[in-house]
């Protein structure tokens, strides 16, 4: 699917103060009581309509929000789910998942599936299939449903965070042509001393909108680089290591002098098992994408020249807090790039690893 931060303290400051934002907005209202009035005293003016305003303001939200995730099993998705749960419970919203399993088409159907159920006040979606989406969230929104985009690119600018189609309330994600962007930059520098600098290239699942985008990025971040040359592709599926660990082995056979192998950092987790099996793990530059804590350790051990930093936990809790706003009282809250929240624009290297906390495993 497809689908980087703040020092600890800033990171913490940031997500620390929503949360306090959201608990003030979900808390119930206090009201002193007042004191006995003189029988024969005229009776104050009363404070009813002012507390009920106030009441009205601080009540919870409440209802029902479907949220369609590319893949239930992904542990990108699976942190951003904790987050909005987090942010979710005290406003009283009920969460739904719809699993895609990563199968193009499965979102269009579930979003006709909440339709048709009747009970539900939004959406948020993070859809593997792009522009192909809109017709059906349009016709959610005129059903009566807020949509926020999540993780996922809707749409046909691939550089981008807004939303892509009228009616949205919000859309948090990372444009991936910038992340792209970002990785090739990562691997020009693990290229420097290298001439030529053969790299093995892993997409995530390649022909999504975000692979796209990040590979159309990457290219562009290297095509001034003469001495660079991807001498191999392999696809990850974002699952885990064991689909990379076979295609890196398949690489190493096929191109044994690749300098530096790029990609998402479940495919770098593989690809680490095999070239330390490869007994190449000095020579060959690993650079990952996403930030996992698996990669931040690996980069701060030295084990990866770098990473490209991702904020799961951040895209969640920013996306359910648009989704309450809009349910509130309409409020469109627009494009959010929560990498304009971290610093060193989310290229992690050994020299600022630590600047960055990871947001899930890996």
């Amino acid at each position: 699917m497809a689908r980087l931060k703040a020092t600890h303290a800033a990171l913490v400051a940031t997500v620390g103060a929503a949360a306090l934002v959201l608990t003030a907005c979900g808390g119930s209202s206090s009201s002193s009581e007042s004191s006995a009035q003189d029988a024969s005293s005229a009776p104050a003016a009363s404070s009813a309509p002012a507390s009920s305003a106030a009441a009205s303001a601080a009540a919870p939200v409440g209802g029902k929000v479907a949220y369609l995730s590319a893949s239930s099993a992904n542990t990108w998705l699976q942190s951003s789910l904790k987050a909005m749960q987090e942010v979710a419970t005290p406003e009283g919203i009920e969460i739904t998942e719809f699993d895609a399993q990563f199968k193009p088409g499965e979102a269009a159907k579930q979003i006709q599936d909440v339709i048709a159920a009747g009970d539900y006040q939004g959406i948020i979606i993070a859809g593997l299939d792009g522009a192909a989406l809109i017709p059906d969230l349009q016709q959610a929104m005129d059903a009566g449903l807020k949509v926020v985009v999540l993780n996922q690119i809707i749409g046909d600018k691939l550089d981008t965070s807004d939303p892509q189609f009228d009616g949205a309330s919000a859309s948090v994600l990372v444009p991936p042509k910038a992340s792209g962007t970002l990785l090739g930059e990562l691997t020009v520098e693990a290229c420097a001393d290298l001439d030529p600098c053969n790299v093995g290239y892993f997409f995530g699942i390649k022909g999504t909108p975000i692979d796209t985008a990040v590979r159309l990025g990457f290219d562009e971040a290297t095509a001034g680089s003469a001495n660079i040359k991807v001498v191999a592709e392999g696809e990850s599926q974002y699952l885990g290591p064991d689909v990379a660990l076979k295609a890196t082995q398949d690489m190493l056979q096929k191109n044994p002098e690749i300098n530096v192998i790029s990609g998402p950092d479940q495919a770098m987790q593989g690809a680490q098992l095999a070239v330390e099996d490869a007994g190449s793990i000095d020579r060959i530059k690993l650079i990952g994408f996403g930030g996992s804590q698996a990669a931040l350790d690996a980069v701060a051990a030295g084990t990866w020249f770098g990473d490209v930093f991702g904020a799961p936990a951040t895209e969640g809790e920013k996306a359910m807090a648009a989704m309450i706003s809009a349910l509130k009282d309409g409020t469109v809250t627009g494009g959010i790039n929560p990498l304009t929240d971290f610093p060193n624009g989310g290229k992690g290297t050994s020299a600022n690893v630590g600047d960055y906390t990871a947001q899930w495993a890996g």
